[in-house]
């Protein structure tokens, strides 16, 4: 794998370690040659470190295994899972999570990822049905344009909207980009 092909939440072997990509841009400075600016986290020491890839630098990706499991509560530090397949119990603390957290509602599936046995972080769902709390009414002169206005969840998450979503109206999001896909069903 090169580097060019490296993602968010992605995990790699890096300097003999394992590393979490917590962020990543595509640089390409006028006539330079391209490359991958990525902030990596080591899941050993829990330190953040900022590394310049060159776009074709081969790039190592961890095995990881996955796991269905159903998310059961959190304790404060660490959120609590149960596998499907053999009831085992498992916690994940909130730094290896991240931003991900703030999707979890008791009882979700979701997909948990492991390295030699080890809880890395989950696979979010592609699409996520939330309630919108907190958002300005619509004004009837913005229907036509492609303005947004911004809408607190009743998770906590702030999403982009169009303007005629009102507040208490269910809608499906990505999780992953925290992006307004259109009205639930």
């Amino acid at each position: 794998m090169q580097a060019n092909d490296i993602r968010k939440g992605m995990v790699i072997t890096f300097n003999g370690d394992l590393c979490k990509v917590m962020e990543f841009r595509h640089h390409t400075p006028g006539n330079l040659r391209a490359m991958v600016q990525a902030k990596l986290r080591n899941m050993r020491t829990g330190n953040q470190f900022e590394h310049r890839f060159r776009s074709q630098d081969p790039i190592e990706p961890a095995y990881i295994t996955q796991h269905e499991m159903e998310y059961l509560y959190s304790d404060g530090h660490a959120h609590h899972f149960m596998n499907t397949e053999t009831y085992e119990q498992i916690e994940i603390s909130e730094e290896d999570l991240g931003d991900a957290s703030a999707w979890l509602a008791p009882g979700i599936k979701i997909q948990v990822q492991f390295h030699e046995g080890r809880p890395l972080g989950v696979e979010l769902p592609k699409t996520v049905k939330a309630k919108i709390v907190n958002t300005e009414p619509m004004v009837k002169s913005s229907t036509a344009s492609a303005s947004y206005k911004p809408a607190t969840l009743e998770n906590g998450v702030v999403v982009q909207v169009p303007p005629f979503v009102t507040e208490g109206e269910e809608i499906v999001v990505d999780p992953a980009e925290n992006r307004y896909i259109e009205r639930a069903r």
